[in-house]
């Protein structure tokens, strides 16, 4: 199954380190049937471009937990056993937004996958720094509803994440 692993830049570089993204349970997103019936299309492409967007946001979730790391939403792209991703058919768990949009679409994977099972990365540009940064400064108070708050977290969403091959992560990490 193809999932959307988000991360954070100091993530990306222990897990090349490692050569592995893991350990388990690791947060991921996935074409569930939540995120079908959310995203309402059948396009394959368009759904796969649904889960990335949602792991892009829960990058954005955990650089707001990681003072430290770089202000640019991370994403890797894997393959993962099938046997490895829970919560796929599993009602709620299955990404059908049991809490909120951020939920749909979530699977948690059991087991580590090797990085060799990344298929690309997906990174902002640096023009998308400033975006990304207030949008880390207003997602508490965009989760608790305020508009002006999310319209800032939406201006980091309307940067598109670059395209990266995995034989680029030590550049990107280094």
């Amino acid at each position: 199954m193809r999932v959307y692993v988000p991360l954070t830049l100091p993530a990306l570089s222990e897990a090349h380190g490692a050569g592995e993204l893991g350990p388990a349970p690791v947060e991921a997103y996935a074409v569930t049937p939540g995120l079908r019936a959310w995203w309402g299309a059948e396009d394959e492409e368009d759904l796969e471009y649904a889960a990335l967007r949602q792991a892009a946001g829960a990058s954005l979730r955990l650089l707001a937990e990681q003072h430290e790391a770089a202000r640019r939403r991370v994403v890797v792209v894997a393959e993962a056993a099938d046997a490895a991703v829970a919560g796929a058919d599993e009602g709620d768990e299955a990404g059908n937004g049991a809490d909120g949009d951020e939920g749909v679409g979530r699977v948690r994977l059991t087991a580590a996958v090797p990085l060799t099972k990344a298929a690309a990365v997906h990174l902002d540009a640096e023009e998308a720094v400033d975006d990304v940064t207030a949008a880390v400064g207003a997602l508490s108070a965009a989760l608790r509803g305020d508009e002006k708050a999310q319209q800032v977290v939406d201006r980091a969403d309307d940067h598109e994440l670059l395209w990266f091959a995995t034989q680029e992560i030590p550049a990107l990490v280094g």
